[in-house]
């Protein structure tokens, strides 16, 4: 039998918390839809009114009031008792549920799988590997990996690592077209490009005699997949801004070069791990993340030589 209950809770929480729906939407990583809807059914299995609406916000009912205290002292049950269960890593059990962008969890995430579930034998592992970013809660995810700027979201995060992306080309192309050597003349050879909701890493950042310069990818080639604009690269179809921790190995294989090393300029984004504020005290989300911390204390992509 399905129970929301504690799920109901926590949006209700969140909502008095942060003051307004959308607030709570947004600092749960969920639709304010979704929002609205749980707090509906919530007390229409109550049988009461928790809130009263208003165009300006809204106020805690006395029976809202009692409720709050109620629930907020249900969740921290819920995670003390999970936390004072499971001490050993032997006893660390449950379902845990995680999602990573494609190209990351296959290359990065899913090799470290086998040595997290050999050290915690009760730990039953859900691993989505989507470039889409789902929702914490409707998705059910406990853990999610996210990369780029992170966003005040409300969401905990800790962070893995950093994340730069290089520009990077097959020697077939080059040896076709020739190796660019300013971003107008890399604006001459066909690139490869994201679609979709990843549409803005197609501006390219660089730096000429001091000055930024954006070069605009456009592509005969455009996909809302990372490991498809990988491929393709790696086949000397075009040219990509492509992340280290794939470019690097490629490019030490002699599969890759890399393009403009002086003039394209760092980002400031990451790789971060992040869940539920609420959520850092359960056992099997904790270990993960703290496995995930430690593997990537010291990626080995860095260890790559870079171009003088």
């Amino acid at each position: 039998m399905k129970d929301d209950r504690l799920l109901e809770m926590r949006v209700f929480a969140a909502v008095v918390e942060a003051g307004a729906f959308t607030a709570a939407a947004q600092g749960l990583g969920v639709s304010q839809p979704f929002v609205s809807q749980t707090l509906q059914r919530l007390e229409a299995r109550l049988g009461c009114k928790l809130l009263h609406r208003t165009t300006r916000g809204h106020r805690l009912t006395p029976e809202g009031e009692t409720f709050l205290n109620a629930a907020r002292r249900a969740v921290a049950a819920v995670e003390a008792a999970e936390a004072e269960l499971q001490q050993s890593d032997e006893q660390i059990s449950g379902p845990l549920r995680i999602s990573a962008p494609i190209a990351f969890g296959l290359d990065r995430i899913t090799p470290l799988m086998p040595a997290f579930l050999a050290r915690y034998p009760s730990i039953a592992l859900d691993l989505r590997l989507t470039d889409d970013t789902e929702n914490l809660i409707e998705d059910r995810i406990d853990v999610a990996i996210r990369m780029g700027r992170l966003p005040d979201s409300g969401l905990m995060q800790r962070r893995l690592c950093d994340l730069r992306r290089i520009v990077v080309a097959a020697p077939a192309l080059l040896a076709a077209h020739g190796k660019p050597d300013t971003p107008d003349a890399l604006g001459a050879l066909p690139c490869l490009a994201w679609d979709g909701s990843r549409d803005h890493l197609n501006r390219w950042p660089f730096t000429v005699a001091g000055a930024p310069v954006i070069l605009r990818a456009e592509s005969r080639f455009r996909s809302n997949q990372g490991m498809s604009l990988v491929e393709m690269c790696l086949a000397g179809f075009g040219v990509m801004r492509m992340a280290e921790h794939l470019a690097r190995p490629a490019i030490a294989e002699g599969r890759l070069v890399q393009l403009l090393a002086r003039e394209t300029v760092a980002d400031d984004g990451a790789i971060a791990a992040v869940f539920l504020p609420e959520r850092h005290l359960v056992p099997r989300i904790r270990v993960f993340v703290d496995f995930l911390v430690e593997a990537f204390r010291d990626p080995d992509w860095d260890d790559a030589p870079r171009p003088d």
